[in-house]
């Protein structure tokens, strides 16, 4: 069974947000059932809900991320993935440091999607023009790029 573990800061915003897309996506095309997708931050705390900015967001494109839950990134959701997708560079590096068996797998949503590596900002961090316009990027790069991730996380699955 194929996994996709999509990785931003703290969990709240851009990685649930991704992992509702995708599972979307996985919805639309009648497979959700045969994937594992999950979300986790990379300095977060366990059990936080989605920031109220991500829940509106989430609510304006359809999509619900209500019950999701902040989760660290660790050994074991690693180990299950196929494929860690992450929104900014310093994750990637983050994840190369702390869990070298994982850097193979580890990719950035513009890179696989786009074939262009730059970062998806941090709307805590940056000043963003509207968390909304974020929101609806981060959803437009999985849903453009979802034949990618899948391909790629099908691929990676032989591997791992």
């Amino acid at each position: 069974m194929p996994a996709v573990l999509f990785v931003c800061t703290a969990n709240r915003f851009r990685s649930p947000l991704a992992e509702a897309a995708f599972k979307k996506c996985l919805q639309d095309d009648g497979c959700l059932g045969d994937w594992k997708v999950k979300s986790a931050g990379i300095w977060t705390d366990s059990g936080l809900p989605p920031s109220p900015t991500a829940l509106k967001a989430a609510k304006g494109m359809g999509l619900n991320i209500a019950t999701h839950r902040t989760q660290p990134v660790t050994h074991e959701l690693l180990s299950r993935s196929n494929v860690v997708i992450v929104m900014q560079a310093s994750h990637r590096e983050a994840i190369q440091i702390e869990f070298p068996e994982a850097a193979g797998k580890t990719i950035l949503l513009s890179e696989i999607v786009e074939g262009l590596p730059y970062d998806i900002p941090d709307p805590f961090e940056t000043v963003v023009d509207s968390h909304q316009e974020l929101a609806e990027e981060i959803c437009s790069l999985v849903k453009r790029g979802y034949k990618k991730i899948s391909a790629y996380a099908q691929k990676c699955e032989g591997i791992s």
